[in-house]
This record gives C-alpha cells, sequence and structure tokens, in this order.
C-alpha cells in the first residue's frame, strides 16, 4: 500500500468526490431514501461525520476512546445505527460542516500519531495508514450508496485500491463472521485497475483464484452489488464460496444488495 501522506490525500479526494454530490442538495434531496434499508442519504453521511470523529478520538483521546466502548456496550447491536440517526436528524448544512470538520481533523490527528504507535479500534488496534485505508474504504462504500440513490455512476479512480486491499486482507474475517473456518490455502486476485494496471495479492500459483475489474472487486466486497451482478471470475470452490460471504467492514454482515437490483 502507498505511504500515508498518499493515503491521507486519497482520503480527502475520495470525500472531496462526495461532497461534490451531496453538497447541491436541498433538504428534500437529503431525505432521500439510498439502498440501505432505513437510511437516506444523511444517515450515509452522517455516519461518515460520527466515524470520523470516532476515529479521530481514538487517535487523540484513547482513554476516552475506551470509557466510550464501555458506555456503548449494552447498545452494542444499535450504537452505530443511533450515530447516523442523531446526525441525520441535524439540519443539512450542519451535518454537512460537522463532516467536513471532522475529517479535517482526523487527518491531523493521524499525522500526529507517533511512528510505529497503533490506535486503539472497535476491533484489532491500527497504525495510522491502516486506519485512513479504512476510512477510504467507508467513505467510497457509503458513498455508493449515495450514488445509487441520486441514479449517478461514478468514475473509477486509482483509489479503489485502498478498497481493494482491505478487500483482499480480510478474507478470513468473513468466514470468522459467518462461524467459518478460512480455507488454509491463500488464494490468488487479480484485478484489473482503472488504467489497465494488474493488481494482485497472493500467490502466483494458487489454486483459487478470483479475477475481475477492480471496480466490480470492490462492488463485492463492500456488498453493494449481488456477485451475479459482477463480471467476477473464480476457479476453485473455495474462492466460489467466498464471494457469497465476502465483506470488508468491520461488524455483522449485512443483506447486501438482491441480483438485479440495478438493472
Amino acid at each position: 500500500m502507498a505511504d500515508l501522506d498518499a493515503l491521507l490525500a486519497d482520503f480527502a479526494d475520495e470525500s472531496a468526490e462526495l461532497e461534490r454530490l451531496v453538497a447541491p442538495l436541498d433538504a428534500e434531496g437529503w431525505r432521500l431514501p439510498t439502498p440501505a434499508p432505513g437510511w437516506t442519504i444523511a444517515h450515509q453521511v452522517g455516519h461518515l461525520a460520527w466515524t470520523d470523529e470516532v476515529a479521530t478520538r481514538s487517535a487523540t483521546d484513547p482513554d476516552g476512546f475506551a470509557r466510550m466502548l464501555t458506555e456503548a456496550a449494552p447498545r452494542v447491536a444499535t450504537f452505530v445505527d443511533e450515530g447516523a440517526e442523531e446526525a441525520a436528524a441535524a439540519p443539512p448544512a450542519e451535518l454537512l460542516r460537522r463532516w467536513r470538520d471532522g475529517r479535517t481533523a482526523l487527518v491531523a490527528a493521524l499525522r500526529a500519531v507517533p511512528e510505529g504507535a497503533k490506535v486503539p479500534w472497535f476491533g484489532p488496534p491500527m497504525r495510522p495508514g491502516s486506519m485512513i485505508t479504512a476510512r477510504l474504504m467507508e467513505t467510497w462504500a457509503h458513498g455508493q450508496d449515495v450514488a445509487d440513490a441520486l441514479g449517478v455512476a461514478r468514475e473509477p479512480t486509482h483509489r479503489l485500491r485502498a478498497v481493494a486491499h482491505i478487500g483482499a486482507r480480510t478474507r478470513d474475517f468473513a468466514y470468522t463472521v459467518h462461524g467459518r473456518t478460512p480455507p488454509a490455502a491463500e488464494f490468488r486476485i487479480e484485478l484489473t485497475a482503472p488504467d489497465g494496471a494488474l493488481w494482485s495479492w497472493g500467490p502466483a500459483d494458487a489454486e483459487q483464484r478470483i479475477t475481475a475489474p477492480a471496480l466490480d472487486f470492490c462492488l463485492l466486497v463492500t456488498q453493494r452489488r449481488h456477485p451475479d451482478d459482477l463480471a467476477v471470475r473464480v476457479v476453485g470452490a473455495d474462492a466460489a464460496e467466498w464471494l457469497t460471504i465476502a465483506q470488508a467492514f468491520a461488524g455483522p454482515s449485512g443483506a447486501g444488495r438482491a441480483a438485479g437490483q440495478f438493472g
């Protein structure tokens, strides 16, 4: 993966691209439903704003972050959704300003983390590069929900590499979430980048193989499209099984999207 400065720049660019979609919307536009059940565009942006703020707290106040986790433990199933719901209730201009200020603070906080240190999170602690990669992935994924709500097709960029990287690295996590044992052998994943380059993970001679356009793979691992609607090709039964459970995001698996939902 790229260095921290490059990842922070990509995060800023991905966020700015999404902001260009939502900033012109009126109040009614912010209330448009997205493919995520029960979530409007305001919920999507509110979730991003809330999570960026929590990530900033983890980097600047780890003890406060630990207290927050303890207090939230009784509401573990609803904690994240509550944050999105509260943020979505704000006037659009206020929510937009909160999201903008929050991601600026996050970039500054991660730059200030001492070299080699990790920051706490809901799962294992992460280095700043991994944290901002996860935030970039989420911004892209929730941005896809917004784009779908608006009927907008986004241009794929090199930033998909960060999304794909998390998708590849969370293979075993997806099995664990579903109570299954991950395959012992690694998979080979080969993706065609937007500029035609080859991105790859895993041993070149692996028997289990996945090949796809980078965009399709990213839509798969963020569960923004059904596998049947994507140009993802597999070799091997284990790889085929993984396509049905892959997820790049933390937490329980979602319902995903229905086959043919987007035409």
